[in-house]
């Protein structure tokens, strides 16, 4: 196995889609809010076109089997920061599960984030995925703020 971290093309749409299922599959035993069926997350060309944004993948040879964003936006006014880094899309194929990919992306997305000034970096994630948030806090994050939800109908 020979990884290499790149920056994500337009030529890697389709398999960047395909993996953005699997987040989506692998989320959906924690949000009961998620519609049935096919659904995105995420504007890719647009994550790929915009120059305040970065997609990496991990390949390995040819195939990509992992990637993750990280993204500029705009702090709240009340905040200390203007703008901040929200990172998304974290996601390594199962048989690369274990290997550190994620870590790797992790840290050369942080490059990125503090080459570009930003001192902050936020990420979502549910409160029920132990795995996700053990590989965050691993590298680093802290638990912050729990968004709550009381569904009114379901």
């Amino acid at each position: 196995m020979e990884i290499e971290i790149r920056k994500a093309t337009r030529a890697d749409l389709e398999t960047l889609r395909t993996m953005e299922q699997g987040v989506i599959e692998a989320e959906r035993p924690f949000d009961p809010t998620l519609k049935e069926g096919s659904i995105q997350y995420y504007d890719l060309e647009g994550l790929l076109d915009n120059p305040r944004a970065l997609v990496l993948v991990a390949t390995d040879e040819d195939a990509i089997v992992s990637c993750g964003y990280a993204l500029e936006k705009q702090g709240k006014p009340y905040l200390k920061y203007e703008t901040y880094a929200y990172l998304g899309f974290m996601f390594t194929e199962p048989a690369y599960r274990g290997n550190g990919l994620n870590g790797t992306i992790l840290e050369n997305l942080k490059e990125w984030a503090q080459e570009n000034g930003l001192t902050e970096i936020r990420l979502t994630v549910y409160d029920e995925n132990s795995a996700a948030l053990r590989a965050y806090e691993k590298v680093g994050f802290k638990k912050h703020i729990i968004e709550m939800r009381w569904p009114l109908s379901e």
